[in-house]
């Protein structure tokens, strides 16, 4: 698999571009730029996206976004900085390194679709491969496989003006992956799609990556797109990224006030998951004594707790009755009187699919990983603080004049 790194990107449009640059990096901002008849587009940026990773780019038009996703694999040159694919450094290769890499590393899906009308679906996803040299069946096994993959089996013969928006938009993926690269590039892909379709393909894309484990860049102006499909999101503004972290830890920790502003309207029990609001307090062991256990919940201020084995796997619950039960008749240790637990929640339940399960039993719940280790458990008051929870930073410093769209850049 695949890795991007991106260190100390620049990318300036207009006279002087190399010394915009330099203002820049003395302290310029874009009002000084702008009046020597330069556009700053990107400025600065660093990130690294792990292979395997879905990375999300989000920011309003005029962000730098579109710019961005063009210097990584070369398509725009970039006045300053460097990416690297693993460790080859793209903007010091030559022109034909380049298209080698596009077609055997890097692949793009277009906002627009980009497919030629007077090609079956089949030709169409298996362009890259035609481009490539590959043979004849070579690329009609391979796209097929691709067109399978995103639901289009028994479409190859149909051209793309006989498709939906929603099934050319699955073309262009198909296009992708049959190429087989290691890296997506996916600039708007599902913006120009009706809202039901573009979450179908938004699922689509979640189970393709659970499969398939792509190293995916993704840009958006949509938030809510943002935080479903991202495992991490860079916030970019007037060409800097201002902030980058886990949809939870932008929602709870916004670097400052114009995310802030961006944040304040999330439905933020759709994105929050059990893990995030879980307390992480300790447990009794199944050789705990009735009092060493009644003791521990005292100091909790509970009347039950969860019981994990020395691996940390939930083996039960206990009350307090069932303790003080236990003390009575003498036993040396809990293990004998646990109740057993057939559903905690796995860590990433979204906080919605919580509210029905206190609602019947207003209780705290387990939370696990995907070995039933125990993380935590969720209490009632900490799905409503969670809910309720304003930014730390206020969205009324935001100035409105930076945060209004402009033509994206």
């Amino acid at each position: 698999m695949t890795s991007v790194r991106v260190e100390r990107l620049y990318k300036v449009f207009g006279p002087q571009s190399a010394e915009q640059v330099r203002r820049l990096e003395r302290g310029a901002d874009q009002e000084d730029i702008r009046a020597a008849g330069a556009t700053a587009a990107v400025v600065d940026a660093s990130f690294t996206v792990s292979a395997g990773e879905t990375f999300v780019v989000m920011g309003l038009s005029g962000s730098g976004k579109s710019t961005l996703i063009r210097m990584l694999n070369g398509l725009l040159t970039p006045t300053s900085g460097q990416v690297f694919v693993d460790d080859e450094d793209i903007t010091a290769m030559s022109g034909k390194a380049l298209r080698a890499m596009r077609q055997n590393t890097m692949s793009m899906v277009f906002q627009h679709f980009a497919l030629f009308p007077h090609r079956t679906v089949l030709d169409n996803a298996g362009y890259a491969l035609q481009i490539r040299g590959a043979s004849k069946s070579e690329i009609a096994e391979k796209a097929a496989e691709a067109l399978s993959l995103v639901g289009l089996e028994g479409w190859e013969e149909r051209y793309p003006q006989q498709l939906s928006g929603g099934m050319r938009q699955r073309v262009g993926l198909a296009r992708a992956l049959a190429a087989h690269t290691d890296v997506l590039l996916m600039d708007e892909a599902f913006s120009a799609l009706d809202p039901l379709i573009k979450r179908e393909m938004q699922d689509q894309l979640l189970n393709l990556q659970a499969k398939l484990g792509k190293t995916i860049i993704f840009i958006t102006h949509d938030l809510n797109e943002a935080m479903k499909l991202g495992d991490r999101i860079a916030m970019m503004r007037a060409g800097r990224i201002v902030q980058i972290g886990t949809a939870e830890q932008i929602l709870n920790e916004p670097a400052d006030a114009y995310v802030a502003k961006f944040v304040q309207d999330v439905d933020r029990s759709r994105v929050l998951t059990a893990a995030a609001i879980a307390d992480p307090r300790p447990t009794a062991t199944a050789g705990s004594s009735p009092d060493e256990a009644l003791a521990l919940m005292r100091r909790q201020g509970a009347d039950r707790l969860f019981v994990a084995d020395g691996d940390q796997r939930l083996l039960g619950e206990l009350t307090a009755a069932a303790a003080e039960q236990a003390r009575r008749d003498g036993r040396g240790d809990i293990g004998s009187v646990l109740t057993t637990i057939a559903d905690p929640v796995s860590a990433d339940t979204p906080m919605k699919n919580l509210f029905s399960r206190m609602s019947t039993r207003a209780v705290p719940v387990p939370v696990v990983d995907e070995q039933q280790r125990l993380l935590g458990v969720v209490t009632p008051a900490a799905l409503f603080e969670a809910l309720s929870r304003e930014a730390q930073i206020s969205a009324a410093d935001a100035e409105p004049a930076e945060i209004k769209e402009a033509s994206d850049v």
